[in-house]
């Protein structure tokens, strides 16, 4: 597994979009440009791929620390930060839903059976499939 595979599953567990993954590599003062950051998730044999180096990888890492955490001044609890994060794509996900333009559907009613009684089910009978048992525990 190299740099490029961990950076993708870390960018797909955490639900991180590519602005979001540029922003926390600002937090560590490292610039990087859209298409660069593409060409890091592409497969390895596209021609724009590009090589993800450990500098790229460990300023992601340390990045994510501060996002998740937040800085010794102003901490944070990773968990509300995550589930925000989780929240925002869950209403992202939902919004481009395609809308139902049609007309609303109609329900027809079943005939009802010529024998109602018929019909209804019988209660099974009640089988006691273990036997009662009294325990002794070693006392006569």
């Amino acid at each position: 597994m190299n740099n490029n595979d961990v950076f993708k599953k870390l960018r797909v567990a955490l639900q991180l979009r590519d602005e979001q993954i540029i922003e926390i590599l600002a937090l560590v003062d490292f610039r990087m440009e859209k298409p660069e950051l593409n060409a890091l998730f592409r497969a390895q044999d596209h021609p724009n791929f590009m090589e993800c180096g450990d500098q790229v990888l460990r300023n992601f890492l340390n990045g994510l620390i501060i996002h998740l955490r937040g800085t010794k001044e102003e901490p944070k609890n990773a968990m509300d930060v995550i589930n925000k994060n989780r929240d925002e794509v869950k209403a992202r996900l939902s919004s481009d839903k395609p809308k139902s333009t049609g007309a609303p559907k109609t329900f027809t009613k079943k005939k009802p059976a010529s024998n109602p009684k018929s019909r209804e089910k019988k209660p099974a009978p009640k089988v006691q499939v273990v036997e009662k048992v009294q325990y002794k525990n070693g006392k006569k």
